[in-house]
């Protein structure tokens, strides 16, 4: 026994040991990590920020002719990287208060203005969240040792929201010109000079002639069994182009489509989902279908300092189906009204404007909505906006009076119900739910609305559901399987009642 117990004891001696070794190596590891990271200036701040994943506003150059040494691509692409970063360093520095990580894009003597105003704000309990949209610079001398760059930035947009003590103060756009003066130290250029030569109220307001939409008929789409995935590994184009052809067999001609912004890749867009997409455009072209693209699904953020990254990501996309003969136009965002609450009315509502003009300034040619969730807020930038859109979940006999409500207040702008629909799950989860035939009573009650009054719709949806993605309804059952049951075709494919009422019968 004392025999056992010995080798016992030299095994738990031996494994500690052994840990003990571990832990010292480990700790050595990362000492001379820690070390060696004084040169990646994406570690210095605390937010870990690189310019090419957090600030990315359109800069075009102005065609060189400097004076001064010759500027190269390689030079030039290292300027822009730098003054970028420079930008979005300074932003982070007026939003925290904070001096983190400046030294490393501003010399001495450029940190005072910043420092005094950090220090200034700090005291009066005020902070600055900004970000600037566009930038034009104009390189103006490259001096011969290669060592410093001036530069004129021409028509930079920037967005401020100023706040004190926590509540919003003003919000300000402006029109800028900056002349710049950099300096090559430690292999990173910096700013040594940056003066504000120039500033005007830059107006956020458009005159557009609005595009007009006609005939719209149409329903929201996806795949029976990818709903909410529709371009991942199960992309199927036999069935997605079967389903178009059993939607204009139903006397349709349109569908509404979603683009996920993170399942697309954020600011940058994946080529193959562009690509799928693109397909799925092919195909409703095929059945003679247009095609409501609705950008930023699944996204809830509207930070200022998303707002170049939402840009990025919405050129990407925009400029690779502007020419496709099937798109119908842009929905901007599906229902952000709902985000109002948490996110704030002011900030998302700044956000959509901003998107407007974007994406109108890259298809001036396709008209442009927001889906909202209910008619009660739908004349929110309605003069931005080419057609009016809202969904409609509420009682069919309360549609019309609120219907002509909006409409009065949008006055000849056209007004597109880009969903509605009702649920025919009744079961445990909600005993006294509706049934097939109450579903296609209210489809037939809304199709005699539309017709009387040439309204134009798009329901919700082909299909019933197996399975719904906690991130549309939450978790909660009753609302899960309620989710799950507002198709015109049930999940063994045959079709409910309401079909016979899918659309405006001529």
């Amino acid at each position: 026994m004392n025999s056992y117990n010995k080798a016992i004891l030299r095994g738990v001696i031996l494994l500690s040991y052994v840990l003990i070794t571990a832990l010292v190596i480990y700790g050595i590891a990362a000492i001379f990590t820690y070390l060696n990271t004084g040169a990646d200036r994406s570690t210095i701040l605390h937010t870990e920020v690189h310019q090419a994943d957090q600030y990315l506003p359109e800069l075009t150059w102005t065609p060189l002719a400097n004076e001064g040494r010759p500027m190269d691509k390689e030079n030039l692409k290292a300027i822009e990287d730098d003054y970028l970063d420079a930008w979005y360093v300074r932003h982070v520095a007026y939003m925290t208060n904070s001096m983190e990580g400046v030294d490393d894009f501003y010399t001495e003597s450029a940190r005072e203005n910043i420092q005094r105003i950090v220090s200034m704000n700090s005291e009066n309990n005020t902070f600055i969240e900004a970000t600037t949209l566009a930038h034009h610079p104009n390189l103006e001398f490259f001096s011969e040792d290669g060592q410093l760059a001036v530069l004129t930035d021409n028509g930079v947009i920037e967005y401020k929201r100023i706040f004190n003590s926590e509540k919003l103060v003003a919000e300000v756009y402006e029109k800028s010109t900056y002349r710049v003066t950099l300096l090559l130290e430690d292999g990173f250029w910096r700013i040594r000079h940056m003066v504000r030569i120039e500033s005007l109220p830059y107006s956020t307001e458009q005159e557009i002639n609005p595009l007009t939409v006609s005939d719209i008929k149409g329903i929201n789409y996806y795949p029976q069994a990818t709903p909410w995935d529709m371009y991942g590994d199960h992309f199927n184009e036999a069935i997605i182009s079967t389903d178009f052809e059993i939607i204009k067999n139903t006397g349709l001609n349109s569908i509404r489509i979603f683009v996920p912004y993170e399942d697309f890749g954020k600011s940058s867009v994946s080529k193959a989902k562009l690509e799928k997409l693109n397909k799925v455009l092919d195909m409703a072209e095929a059945q003679h279908l247009k095609v409501l693209i609705t950008l930023f699904d699944f996204y809830g953020d509207y930070s200022v300092r998303d707002w170049t990254l939402t840009q990025r990501h919405a050129k990407s996309v925009v400029n690779a189906l502007k020419a496709h003969k099937a798109l119908l136009g842009w929905d901007i965002k599906n229902e952000p009204n709902l985000d109002f609450e948490n996110r704030g009315e002011d900030l998302v509502l700044a956000w959509l404007d901003q998107m407007v003009r974007f994406v109108r300034s890259q298809d001036p040619n396709h008209p442009i909505t927001i889906g909202w969730s209910h008619p009660e807020p739908a004349e929110l930038l309605k003069d931005q906006l080419d057609f009016v859109s809202f969904h409609y979940y509420d009682q069919e006999d309360q549609f019309l009076d609120k219907y002509n409500t909006l409409k009065a207040k949008v006055k000849d702008k056209s007004v597109v119900i880009t969903e509605y629909g009702r649920s025919s799950y009744s079961g445990f989860w909600n005993p006294f739910g509706n049934s097939e035939d109450d579903q296609a009573d209210y489809h037939q009650a809304m199709q005699k609305a539309f017709s009387g009054h040439d309204i134009q719709f798009m329901s919700w949806t082909l299909y019933d559901f197996s399975e719904i993605p906690k991130e549309v309804v939450g978790r909660l059952p009753w609302r899960q399987n309620a989710q799950k049951h507002f198709g015109f075709i049930d999940e063994s494919g045959g079709k409910k009642p309401s079909l016979k009422y899918i659309s405006t019968k001529e």
